[in-house]
């Protein structure tokens, strides 16, 4: 896989794009995430400002972010957040789509990264799934999952666009095509 980082992209983008983020309802049902985060590339330099900003209010000062060295090509050491400054770390063991998030006061936090690049359908499953108050499912089960559902889909368009150029259209009385969804119910007939 290859990434490529626009360097000469304004740094301001926290004010044209908001944090895409899907949180997990406050509850006494603890899971394996408190939500998920779909980013809009992956420069944590231009992300993470408004993804600690959004949870500014609700969970409190961010001032420590962890994440995989696997999927985000450059990990600054510090990133300038509102006033103060969130440290970025790496750690190999932890799972490629998830992020940790650390406050000094009010504790921890997993979040699901949906990939950028993803589908807008997958990105909403995948936003829903994570935001399961108590769910057991963890970011790699979800990306699994979502994996499989995306290979179905795409397994069933090639399917009906098969069926569809080999002759499988049904033509109404009047020569317009039908698709499969308007087939004569056997036993029917044309009149």
């Amino acid at each position: 896989m290859t990434t490529v980082l626009d360097r000469t992209a304004p740094r301001d983008l926290a004010v044209e794009f908001p944090a895409r983020l899907s949180l997990t309802p406050k509850t006494t049902l603890a899971g394996q995430l408190d939500g998920a985060w779909w980013p809009y590339s992956r420069d944590l330099e231009i992300e993470l400002p408004p993804l600690a900003a959004a949870l500014d209010e609700p969970w409190g000062r961010i001032t420590r972010v962890t994440v995989n060295p696997t999927l985000w090509p450059v990990i600054p050491r510090m990133v300038p957040v509102a006033g103060h400054t969130v440290h970025v770390g790496w750690f190999t063991e932890q799972h490629p789509d998830k992020l940790i998030l650390l406050s000094y006061t009010v504790g921890r936090w997993d979040l699901l990264v949906i990939p950028p690049e993803t589908e807008p359908a997958a990105a909403a499953r995948l936003m829903a799934a994570a935001t399961i108050p108590g769910s057991v499912l963890t970011a790699g089960v979800l990306m699994a999952d979502e994996a499989a559902i995306g290979r179905d889909i795409r397994d069933a368009r090639r399917r009906q666009a098969i069926w569809e150029s080999d002759g499988g259209a049904c033509m109404s009385p009047i020569g317009n095509p039908m698709g499969s969804r308007a087939l004569p119910v056997p036993g029917n007939t044309w009149r």
